[in-house]
C-alpha cells in the first residue's frame, strides 16, 4: 500500500519525470528521454567542486598564494573567479536534479567547454602554478587537485555524454515559451560573450586592456574561459526556447549578477566604473539579471499551471469541498 507519505517523499526527479510526460499520450511518460544516473551523479561532483573553488576564491580573496593553486595579485579578479564558480554551482545542482535530459543538458555543453578551456589554459602557463619545495605541502596539493580536475572531468564528461547518448527517449514538449525580449537578450548575450570571450583567451595581451579592471595573461584566458562558458549557456538557451529546459542557467544568471556586484561592493577602487568597459559591463549584469528571473518566472508559472492535472480526482475532490 502507498502512503501519501511514501508519495511526498519521492525524489524530485522521480516526479519530475511524470510531470515531463506528454498529456494524453498513452506511454509518453516512458518516452521521455530520462537524465542518465551517472550525468547526475557527475553534476552533483562537479557542484561539490565549484562549490570548494568558489570558497577559495570569494571568500579567501586575498589569500591565493596560500589556498589556491595560483597567485592572483587582484583581489577583484579573484572575486570575479569566486563568483563564477558559486554561480555555476547552481547551475549544476539544479540541472543534476531534474527528470527529462531535455531539462538538464543545458550545464553540459557550458561545462566541458569551460573545463577543457581551463585546462589549456593551465598548461599554457604552468610556470605561474604552485609547483616545487618552496610553496607549503597544503598548497601544492591544492595545485595538484587542480590539475587533475581540469584533466579528468572533461574527459568523463565525455565518457559520460556518450553513455547518455544510448539512453531511448525523446524530449518532452516545450511548455513555458519565453518571451521574444528575453531571446533578444539572450542572443546579445551570446554574442558578446562569445565573442569577447573568444579575444580574451586568443590573445590575452591584446585584450586585457579592455576589461574593467586589470588581467594578467593567465587570469585574462581564465576570464575568457568562463565568458566563453557563460556565452555557450546563452546559445544553449535559445536553442532550448523552454523556460523549464532555461532553469538552471537562468539560476546560475541570476546568482552570478548579483555575487559579481557584491565582489565590486568589495573592491570598488580596482573597477573601471568610468570607462565604456565598464559601463558595458555592468549593463550586461543588467541582462543577466533581467532574462533569468524572466526564466524563472516563467518557468515557476509553468509548474503552477501543471499542478491540477497531477492532483488525483479523490484529493481534487476533497479540495474543492474544503474550498466550500
Amino acid at each position: 500500500m502507498i502512503t501519501n507519505a511514501a508519495v511526498r517523499a519521492r525524489p524530485n526527479w522521480q516526479r519530475g519525470i511524470r510531470e515531463a510526460r506528454v498529456p494524453g499520450a498513452p506511454g509518453a511518460q516512458r518516452a521521455v528521454k530520462p537524465l542518465a544516473p551517472a550525468m547526475r551523479w557527475l553534476l552533483f561532483a562537479a557542484a561539490v567542486l565549484v562549490f570548494l573553488a568558489g570558497f577559495q576564491l570569494f571568500v579567501l580573496t586575498e589569500h591565493t598564494g596560500t589556498y589556491f593553486a595560483w597567485t592572483i595579485a587582484n583581489p577583484l579578479a579573484a572575486a570575479f573567479l569566486g563568483a563564477s564558480y558559486w554561480a555555476s554551482l547552481s547551475i549544476e545542482a539544479l540541472a543534476g536534479r531534474q527528470a527529462a535530459w531535455a531539462n538538464a543538458r543545458i550545464a553540459v555543453p557550458a561545462v566541458l567547454v569551460f573545463t577543457a578551456l581551463t585546462l589549456v589554459a593551465t598548461l599554457l602557463h604552468l610556470d605561474k602554478f604552485h609547483f616545487g619545495g618552496s610553496f607549503a605541502a597544503r598548497t601544492q596539493l591544492v595545485t595538484w587537485g587542480w590539475i587533475a580536475i581540469y584533466t579528468l572531468v572533461p574527459l568523463i564528461m565525455l565518457i559520460v555524454l556518450a553513455v547518455q547518448a544510448r539512453i531511448p527517449g525523446q524530449d518532452p514538449p516545450r511548455s513555458a515559451a519565453l518571451p521574444g525580449w528575453v531571446h533578444g537578450a539572450l542572443a546579445v548575450q551570446a554574442a558578446g560573450l562569445l565573442g569577447f570571450g573568444a579575444a580574451l583567451f586568443a590573445a590575452p595581451g591584446q585584450t586585457a586592456p579592455l576589461w574593467p579592471w586589470r588581467l594578467t595573461p593567465l587570469l585574462a584566458q581564465m576570464t575568457g574561459a568562463w565568458l566563453i562558458g557563460l556565452g555557450v549557456a546563452a546559445a544553449h538557451a535559445l536553442l532550448e526556447r523552454d523556460a523549464r529546459r532555461f532553469r538552471p542557467a537562468a539560476a546560475g544568471s541570476v546568482l552570478l549578477a548579483v555575487l559579481q556586484l557584491v565582489a565590486l561592493a568589495r573592491y570598488p577602487q580596482l573597477f573601471e566604473w568610468r570607462s565604456a568597459a565598464g559601463i558595458v559591463y555592468l549593463i550586461i549584469l543588467g541582462t543577466m539579471v533581467l532574462t533569468g528571473a524572466a526564466g524563472l518566472a516563467r518557468s515557476a508559472r509553468d509548474r503552477i499551471a501543471q499542478q491540477p492535472e497531477q492532483i488525483s480526482p479523490g484529493r481534487r475532490v476533497g479540495a474543492e469541498q474544503g474550498r466550500r
